[in-house]
Parts: structure tokens; C-alpha cells; sequence
């Protein structure tokens, strides 16, 4: 049974349709990766799932409960975490600061809790800039923290949004293997993405979005081996 089930999900904002049908699901353990073009939906498909743009109507069951509609916080709770593309860290607080200030005990107890020690491990630059506000970090960093700080919740799937959009190659291959550790973990993670090369080795399973629909979906090594696909549906 997987973790997470979407079913026939449609996403309106205001009276623009978005997301047309939409299903999916997402297995304990796995790195679910959507693909597609700008606008393709990708963004609202995590923000639905989130809460923060509530589905007009479908399912969205985790866990075996469902969650479609319910406040983004008790989303959270149930176990859902959310880093947004945007990179929202609290300027005025150090590194250190932002972590504590997302500490959270609502975990099922599956896993030891994260704190900032263990996130100081898996993002070292953390450690070493733990005094630093928030503000003052480069783009790379503040993604590392609002990961991490979202990480501090304990949540049992990690929602991304474009994480590697906007950083330096070198930035975004250290922030690949940041994300592999956590896969080795057990983290459930659900990615946005267009960056193919940053997500290749990382998913388990792509889903490819075009004009809020499902178009495609297989396992990762499938969708490698399909230049034909993502032919069609991902090259610009």
C-alpha cells in the first residue's frame, strides 16, 4: 500500500483550472520525482498536497487518511513537510536560531528526531555558519537551511519544490548528495524538478507533467532509457 495516494485531483486558482485529474502515489521509502515544463503544474501538485492550494475536488490519502482540504499546520502534523522554491529562512535569526524556532515533537517515533546537531552533520556549511543571520547566506546556503529547518519538524515525507533552481553546478551537486543521504535514511521525498541530470540518480519513480495532466509516468531507469520521451516532453 503506498504512504501517499492521489486520486483524480483538480486544483483550481480562482477560476483558472490547473491541475486536471491528477494521480499519483508515492511508496515508503521512494523518491518520487515530477517533471515538466514551466507550467506544467508541478508547483500547485505539491501546494495541493500541502494544503496550501486546497484541491476543488479528488482524494489525497496518507497514510490511509485523508487530508484533502484539512489546514496546511495539520497537514504538517500528520507528517508532511514542505520546502517551498522561494527559500523562506528568517533573515533576522541565526542559522542555529532558525533550526530551533521549527523544532517540532510530532513525530510517530519511527526514527530519531532530528536536531541540529544531526543536521550540522549532514549539512557541514551549517555548522560552520550556525551565528550567521539567516539573511546573509548565500542562495545555496539558504536552501541547505530551509531544509533543514523544515527537516527539524521530523516529517515523515519531504516535499521539494525545484530545490537545485537557481544555484551553482558545484552547489547543486553538494546539495545532490545531501539529498541522497537522506534517501539512504528513509526519508520519503516528493521533488519538483526540470533539472533531469540533478534528479537522475537520486529517483526511484518520474511522473511527467504537461498542462496539469499526468502524461507519462515509469520507474527512473525507464524514463533514462526513453530519449524519445523526454524528447517530447521535456526538451525547451
Amino acid at each position: 500500500m503506498a504512504l501517499l495516494e492521489i486520486h483524480h485531483l483538480e486544483t483550481f486558482y480562482g477560476e483558472s483550472h490547473i491541475l486536471f485529474d491528477l494521480s499519483l502515489e508515492v511508496n515508503a521509502g521512494d523518491v518520487v520525482c515530477l517533471l515538466g515544463r514551466n507550467g506544467a503544474g508541478k508547483t500547485t501538485t505539491v501546494r495541493s498536497i500541502m494544503g496550501l492550494t486546497p484541491p476543488r475536488s479528488g482524494r489525497i490519502v496518507l497514510d490511509g487518511q485523508g487530508i484533502a482540504g484539512i489546514p496546511p499546520f495539520r497537514v504538517a502534523r500528520l507528517g508532511l513537510g514542505f520546502v517551498p522554491e522561494d527559500r523562506r529562512v528568517f533573515p533576522n535569526l541565526t542559522v542555529h536560531e532558525n533550526l530551533e524556532v521549527a523544532r517540532r515533537t510530532w513525530s510517530d517515533g519511527g526514527a530519531s528526531p532530528w536536531t541540529a546537531e544531526r543536521l550540522f552533520e549532514l549539512f557541514p556549511i551549517l555548522r560552520e555558519r550556525r551565528r550567521q543571520l539567516g539573511g546573509t547566506l548565500s542562495g545555496g546556503e539558504q536552501q541547505m537551511l530551509t531544509i533543514a529547518r523544515t527537516l527539524m519538524g521530523n516529517p515523515r515525507i519531504l516535499l521539494l519544490d525545484e530545490p537545485s533552481e537557481g544555484l551553482a553546478p558545484l552547489v547543486v551537486e553538494t546539495l545532490r548528495v545531501q539529498l541522497e543521504r537522506l534517501k539512504q535514511s528513509g526519508l520519503t521525498m516528493v521533488l519538483t524538478e526540470q533539472n533531469v541530470r540533478f534528479v537522475s540518480e537520486l529517483g526511484d519513480r518520474v511522473y511527467i507533467l504537461e498542462k496539469g495532466m499526468v502524461r507519462w509516468n515509469s520507474s527512473m531507469t525507464e524514463f533514462l532509457a526513453d530519449e524519445d520521451v523526454r524528447r517530447a516532453y521535456l526538451a525547451v
